[in-house]
């Protein structure tokens, strides 16, 4: 049985993901620790703004990533095979992602 793998927009990047999203579970610990320790409620929250901030740059890249590679596969396959329901469908979740990052 052969199996094949997708290839997703963010996969030539998933290292640095991997790194960072280490990077932001470390800090989760650190703020975790903080409120054990009963840390000042500003310098907790101060933490709490950068892990944001830090999730926040990934889903963006993971965003771009999605467009440049997902969106773009799709709007190639929708032209060769003149479906538009390919890139429909890849814009469709394109943009219920960004919602849910908005809200």
């Amino acid at each position: 049985m052969t199996q094949t793998t997708t290839q997703h927009g963010y996969t030539a990047d998933k290292d640095a993901y991997l790194r960072r999203l280490k990077r932001i579970e470390g800090q989760v610990r650190g703020i975790a620790r903080m409120v054990e320790e009963d840390k000042y409620c500003i310098d907790v929250l101060t933490q709490v703004s950068a892990i944001n901030k830090a999730l926040h740059a990934v889903s963006i890249g993971l965003l771009e990533e999605h467009i440049a590679h997902c969106v773009v596969g799709a709007a190639n396959e929708s032209q060769a095979t003149g479906n538009p329901e390919i890139v429909n469908e890849k814009v469709q979740e394109a943009s219920a992602a960004i919602s849910r990052l908005l809200r």
